[in-house]
């Protein structure tokens, strides 16, 4: 077996544990696209491809925890001197993959977590890898990523024993998602029978009067929800998208069992007096835009 089918037998075990640490299918590829890259300008042979690539990969997603900055990507040119084809577009079956790999509610947690305890966490709790090749990986002893990965446990049985992540945590993750467009969280984020409607306020601005199911829904949302803001309706969490200031169209947002079951879009004038901006929240990036139907 040459490196290049060597690698290509490595790459779903790489994907699932770029996709564990980063909790992102898209930076997962990423990186693992970036170790094919280290591969190809490797000097000599490599006696244990598996952990050379495991190591790569996982410094990699530490640097990313640390940052979450771009990291600048090589000529592509380099994949014309033999290398395997990187997949432009995430295969499904990966994207599946990682979403088995990190449930919703355990990547609210796992963010909660340094990079060293969540590197620690994923590798050795969720891969089994040994705290020796933990140890290697973020450049400590093995005592020290022994404990590292005890206090990540130890946070993760804790917010186990509180039961599904808070409502305003889902309603983050989901804005989150809409507006980086992942699609895979967006859907995972959503109940089977979720359902979109609007009164009539809204309804004049643009937004569908109804949609329902996960896929519609997610459709209507990935890329979207730029300008929102979390805010609070009463005492619940929700999101309204902003214009110079003032609130223009609540998502009034239904979270039960830990996903979205219902988003009704409010933009009567005696609805949005009563929106209040949830701490923290910044002033929208650009002017309001119009609601989506579909992508």
């Amino acid at each position: 077996m040459d490196g290049i089918e060597r690698f290509e037998a490595e790459r779903p075990r790489l994907l699932r544990i770029a996709g564990g640490v980063l909790g992102d299918p898209a930076e997962a590829e990423d990186v693992v696209q970036q170790s094919w890259l280290r591969l190809h300008h490797a000097d000599g042979d490599i006696e244990n491809l598996a952990g050379w690539l495991t190591t790569v990969v996982t410094r990699l997603c530490l640097d990313r925890l640390r940052a979450r900055t771009p990291v600048p990507t090589e000529p592509t040119e380099v994949l014309a001197a033999g290398g395997p084809t990187l997949h432009a577009v995430p295969d499904p079956a990966d994207r599946v993959a990682l979403a088995d790999t990190v449930s919703v509610a355990l990547q609210v947690v796992l963010d909660r977590l340094t990079p060293g305890e969540r590197v620690a966490f994923v590798l050795h709790d969720t891969f089994g890898v040994e705290f020796a090749t933990v140890a290697a990986t973020l450049d400590t002893s093995p005592a020290a990523a022994r404990k590292l990965a005890s206090r990540a446990r130890a946070k993760v049985r804790a917010a186990s024993t509180e039961g599904a992540p808070a409502d305003w945590e889902v309603v983050d993750a989901f804005l989150a998602a809409a507006r980086g467009g992942d699609l895979r969280r967006l859907l995972a984020l959503l109940a089977p029978d979720v359902v979109v409607t609007a009164d009539a306020a809204a309804v004049a601005t643009g937004t569908p009067e109804r949609l329902e199911g996960r896929q519609a829904v997610a459709a209507m949302f990935d890329g979207a929800a730029k300008a929102a803001l979390p805010v609070l309706v009463g005492d619940r969490p929700g999101a309204a998208w902003y214009h110079r200031g003032e609130a223009r169209v609540l998502f009034d947002i239904t979270v039960e069992d830990g996903v979205v079951s219902g988003i009704v879009f409010r933009a009567d004038p005696g609805v949005l007096a009563r929106v209040v901006r949830r701490p923290g929240a910044t002033a929208p990036p650009r002017p309001l835009p119009r609601p989506k139907e579909t992508r």
